[in-house]
């Protein structure tokens, strides 16, 4: 099994990116959830940690989602998963890739003949 760690960095980067599009200061923000500017700068530059309900917080005030700031997949949109699957796929064989296939289109039929 592999378990990726967690990009702190990345993680800061995109909060910040998310309070700018909001233009709010750090200040802003800083006080709608009750920490100091200077923690949220640290967490901004991936030098301090935040903790979910923190992270929550944030992402209920810029409004985007705990899985955009966390791994960048914004799952309210429709192909989020467009680039992991492509990815993911280059390194399969084809054997492996028709079997992917496969499972997916049942996957897919069984999901449309239970919407229609």
């Amino acid at each position: 099994m592999i378990v990726m760690g967690l990009d702190y960095n990345v993680i800061g980067s995109r909060i910040k990116e998310a309070r700018l599009a909001k233009n709010m200061t750090q200040e802003d923000l800083a006080e709608q959830i009750d920490i100091s500017v200077a923690f949220l700068s640290r967490v901004e530059r991936g030098n301090s940690h935040i903790n979910l309900k923190r992270l929550n917080q944030i992402c209920d005030i810029l409004d985007v989602s705990e899985g955009y700031i966390l791994n960048g997949a914004a799952s309210n949109q429709k192909n989020y998963l467009d680039k992991e699957f492509a990815e993911l796929l280059k390194a399969c064989s084809p054997e492996k890739q028709k079997l992917i296939y496969n499972v997916a289109k049942v996957i897919a039929e069984s999901e449309q003949k239970r919407c229609d």
